[in-house]
């Protein structure tokens, strides 16, 4: 291994960034489902991200996210279902174990999708605690792309026009798509390497 090679391997060691995410884009979406709606609309998210050209997208539930997951990625987009108006235990545990002294997220884009068991079952306030709580850390948060997704994607569930028992409707996997794609594309323009 010639000097330059060694120096690089050194440096993108201890900047914790793997190696196979040097000169890509990287979009970390973690999430945490119960009954497998948050899930599906993570995976729309990542559909939308990956449309983007010459970005690595990364997908894992909030106990598989590591800290060099958070401070490899460009952005990270958060989703939970509502859970009594607020994030599940889980996604709040997950935030709450951030590094916060140094300020290691500062900078990073951030974004949120949720799914709901209602209409104003309460997305609107998760999806707001979620990006309040990326600000206390620096993060430069975002919505989705249009008045209709303002604060991120979201689903509805569990209403007689979008039962439990069906997929989630077409329009909101959209709107996931919309988010991970908005998402992707200004942390490629924002961090280019």
């Amino acid at each position: 291994m010639n000097k330059f090679a060694k120096t690089f391997f050194f440096i993108m060691t201890m900047l914790w960034i793997p190696v196979s995410y040097a000169g890509e884009t990287l979009v970390l979406i973690s999430y945490h489902s119960v009954t497998g709606n948050t899930e599906a609309m993570a995976r729309a998210v990542m559909e939308g991200a990956s449309q983007v050209e010459g970005v690595r997208v990364v997908l894992k539930t909030v106990d598989q996210t590591s800290w060099e997951d958070l401070k490899a990625a460009d952005a990270i987009i958060v989703g939970s279902p509502v859970y009594n108006a607020n994030v599940t235990p889980e996604v709040s545990a997950f935030i709450a174990s951030w590094p916060f002294e140094e300020a290691p997220l500062k900078g990073k884009l951030g974004a949120a999708f949720v799914t709901a068991g209602g209409v104003s079952a309460g997305e609107e306030l998760v999806q707001m605690n979620i990006l309040q709580s990326m600000l206390i850390f620096g993060m430069i948060v975002m919505g989705g792309p249009d008045w209709s997704s303002p604060f991120g994607a979201s689903a509805i569930r569990g209403e007689s026009f979008f039962p439990q028992d069906e997929p989630i409707h077409p329009d909101f996997l959209e709107k996931g798509r919309a988010l991970g794609e908005r998402v992707a594309s200004m942390a490629k323009k924002l961090y280019v390497k």
